[in-house]
């Protein structure tokens, strides 16, 4: 049978995202496991279906909150992040060798709970009238993974840690919002993806520091030296600090962050 990294590159490689997370499921959590074995695939990763049509950020339309369409297409946007967080989970599980038994096992655990997300946001869009597929998206959170996918700590430093830690940031007034259009059902939502989120980020600062300290590199200057080599976005606040803590920022970290440089 094949073994956890094996099974975490064919679910990623899956393009129905129903496929995707029910062969992610089904993969046990004592599933056998070989850190030092070298995957290659030639399969385009991640497998995905032909909708949503994937644009540039600043071309998915903005739509108001105050029609039912406008609220459905934020709905279907976070469906899409957490269907990204799965194959990001996935890739990390597969693509990354010679690592600790508990990095791959924490991740696949991540993916297992952005699946449930993806289920919870994709199950509210059909009450909605509409499914995932049926507003344009954009593919930043993926086009990083291929940028660090030649570096488990550049992709940990700027994916967990940059782009998903913002997530922290912005989740409280997307809640807020939703509520404030009635929205309570998608609101109770974002409350469950906050608490995991907590935690996933969490995993993603436990690794980069360990990390670091195998490489004998100070985080703090690690962290800058990556987010130019590999060009990540600047981090602007407002901050959530309380949900940042939780999830394991230094005060260091944080005071960088409020500093303005990456963090």
């Amino acid at each position: 049978m094949p073994d956890l990294r094996h099974r975490a590159l064919a679910a990623l490689a899956l393009a129905s995202p129903a496929e995707k997370c029910a062969a992610l499921r089904a993969i046990p959590a004592d599933c056998r496991l070989d850190p030092n074995a070298s995957l290659s695939t030639e399969v385009p990763l991640p497998g995905r279906e032909s909708r949503p049509h994937l644009v540039m950020p600043r071309d998915v339309p903005q739509r108001s909150l105050a029609t039912l369409e406008g609220r459905a297409a934020l709905i279907h946007a976070l469906a899409h992040i957490e269907l990204n967080a799965v194959n990001l989970a996935l890739d990390i599980v597969w693509r990354f060798a010679d690592l600790p038994e508990k990095f791959y096992r924490d991740w696949l655990g991540v993916a297992c709970e952005e699946a449930d997300h993806f289920d919870l946001l994709a199950a509210h869009l059909a009450t909605m009238g509409y499914a995932y597929g049926d507003f344009p998206a954009h593919d930043g959170l993926w086009q990083m993974a291929e940028k660090t996918a030649d570096d488990a700590l550049a992709r940990i430093a700027l994916v967990p840690r940059i782009l998903e830690a913002r997530g922290l940031d912005v989740s409280p007034q997307i809640r807020a919002k939703l509520a404030s259009a009635g929205d309570k059902a998608g609101a109770a939502i974002l409350d469950i993806i906050l608490r995991d989120e907590i935690g996933h980020v969490a995993l993603g600062n436990y690794w980069y520091h360990w990390l670091c300290a195998a490489r004998g590199l100070d985080p703090l200057a690690a962290d800058a030296m990556l987010a130019a080599q590999y060009g990540a976005p600047r981090q602007r606040g407002p901050f959530n600090l309380s949900a940042r803590r939780a999830a394991g920022f230094t005060d260091a970290e944080l005071a960088a962050l409020d500093s303005g440089t990456p963090l």
